[in-house]
């Protein structure tokens, strides 16, 4: 090459330059899975047992107490016998156009996902929000986390757990928890601080302001990223599939490599329509919670 050929052409490792760096760290997390693998696998195997566990729950149930356990969970939470009602109509479509036992599979891996993820989440918003290091340095790791392509997600998980239950519920917690640590953050940023000054004036503790001030105000936030990783996991739904995650996203895999419209739509109607009571379920939840606040 030229000296000036650098003006016209980025400079680049040469081919077996990349090769021997991408076969290094391949072969760094080869030995890491054979070496680490069963111990992971054994750590999590508490909640594949929990996992299983609550899955034969739903499809064990009655499909009538289930609708009647969501209805009233619905009612408690919003206070509105219109979501009551749309939760009841909704569940007995699901049923009713044959998608019940997928409906639950799903259901129990989002509702896992979904807790775990807001126990994971939370906390590291509240880390964040105390410190300005602390969100220095995990906001770059969050933006890889909601830029990287979700099927990356799938390659190390799967390498390491192999396929099943566990490693989609993981790819699922690590594509969806973002959104619940930016808006724990944020809300808790947003309380305003002569609320915090008139509750330290009251001889209020730092972690009295947290749970009796701060917590009850950023709900809205907070509920709105819970919200968000509801979303983001029924998205991957889907992904998950391709590694043995039972569910509402194995029939609209099918629909794709079989080019089945009808399959595909129905079963993305019942993932649509469990965001959407998810949604409004929490929201109304959110907004009861901060009513009940502002009223004491």
């Amino acid at each position: 090459m030229s000296d000036s050929s650098w003006l016209s052409e980025i400079p680049q490792l040469d081919r077996h330059q990349l090769l021997g760096i991408r076969k290094t760290l391949d072969g760094a997390y080869r030995s890491f899975s054979r070496e680490y693998g069963d111990s992971i696998e054994a750590f999590f195997d508490p909640l594949l047992t929990f996992l299983i566990w609550f899955e034969k729950l739903l499809l064990s149930s009655p499909w009538w107490l289930v609708i009647a356990v969501l209805a009233v969970f619905a009612y408690i939470a919003s206070r509105s016998w219109k979501l009551t009602l749309g939760v009841v109509v909704a569940f007995f479509l699901i049923g009713f156009f044959g998608m019940w036992d997928n409906t639950m599979r799903t259901m129990s891996i989002i509702l896992i996902s979904t807790m775990l993820a807001v126990i994971i989440g939370i906390p590291i918003g509240i880390s964040m929000a105390r410190s300005d290091r602390v969100q220095s340095v995990v906001t770059p790791i969050l933006d890889i986390m909601q830029t990287m392509p979700a099927f990356v997600y799938l390659i190390p998980v799967v390498m390491l757990l192999g396929i099943g239950k566990i490693p989609g519920v993981i790819a699922v917690i690590i594509y969806a928890v973002p959104p619940v640590i930016r808006l724990t953050n944020l809300g808790i940023r947003l309380v305003d601080k002569e609320v915090l000054e008139a509750a330290t004036a009251y001889g209020a503790s730092p972690m009295q302001r947290l749970f009796g001030v701060q917590l009850p105000l950023a709900m809205p936030n907070i509920m709105a990223g819970i919200n968000q990783t509801i979303m983001m996991a029924l998205a991957m739904v889907v992904i998950a599939s391709m590694i043995g995650v039972k569910g509402l996203g194995q029939p609209v895999l099918k629909s794709i490599t079989n080019q089945y419209f009808t399959l595909g739509l129905m079963n993305g109607l019942a993932i649509v329509a469990l965001a959407i009571i998810f949604d409004r379920i929490s929201q109304s939840y959110a907004k009861r919670t901060l009513q009940n606040f502002g009223g004491q």
